[in-house]
């Protein structure tokens, strides 16, 4: 599913550049559930994002469902990144004027979708999730854990191939934390692949597979 070879990305600020990523070759395969763990500066975000096609990097290969990224226009990456990959923010990224509903309804609307198959789709997700009781709620209304359960309904409601992950459990208790890891757990044996970048190690074991990074190079690898 995902194959990057060499990738490189330098940040400049001013006169100064900072090495994110140092020729990184990482690769993962349909139905795996990894995570990426390392210290902060390392890279692990600049990794994900780049990923999620949010990020270009200075240089490299990456491949993604067949698709040369980086040979595609600025378009193409958008449409395939909106069809293909869901994202998970340790900030949850809720819109707090929008009710519970309206807030997993957003991405079905930028992709064009009518609103009976937006509904459809919206009370499935959250069916799922085990949150439609809360529909109507905003999402100052809900516990860390239910906003989290929600931001993974907007991830999911697309149905993406791919579901990323940035410190999803950041932000709460362990025992919250531990019931979004286990969802994790669910969806990845559903078919779900799922890249998470945490600095929990505890996060880490739910995971198939561990990368580790320092200084923008993966220095290890366990399953």
């Amino acid at each position: 599913m995902i194959i990057i070879k060499e990738l490189t990305k330098v940040f400049q600020a001013n006169d100064v550049q900072t090495m994110a990523l140092n020729q990184v070759d990482f690769e993962v395969s349909e139905g795996e559930f990894v995570a990426i763990m390392g210290p902060s500066g390392c890279g692990k975000s600049t990794l994900l994002n780049t990923i999620g096609l949010l990020e270009e990097p200075t240089s490299g290969q990456y491949k993604f469902l067949g698709h040369n990224i980086f040979e595609l226009s600025e378009k193409e990456r958008t449409t395939i990144r909106k069809k293909n990959i869901g994202f998970v923010f340790q900030n949850f990224n809720l819109i707090d004027e929008l009710n519970i509903f309206e807030n997993v309804e957003l991405p079905l609307i930028y992709l064009g979708l009518p609103a009976p198959e937006r509904k459809v789709k919206v009370i499935d997700v959250l069916e799922k999730m085990e949150m439609t009781h809360r529909k109507k709620y905003f999402p100052n209304q809900l516990s860390g854990g239910q906003q989290q359960r929600i931001a993974v309904a907007r991830a999911l409601v697309v149905n993406p191939a791919l579901l990323l992950a940035d410190e999803p459990t950041g932000n709460l208790d362990s025992l919250h934390g531990d019931d979004v890891m286990n969802l994790f757990i669910n969806l990845n044996d559903a078919g779900t692949t799922i890249v998470m970048v945490t600095h929990s190690a505890r996060d880490a074991e739910y995971s198939t597979r561990i990368v580790n990074l320092f200084d923008g190079q993966i220095v290890s690898e366990r399953y």
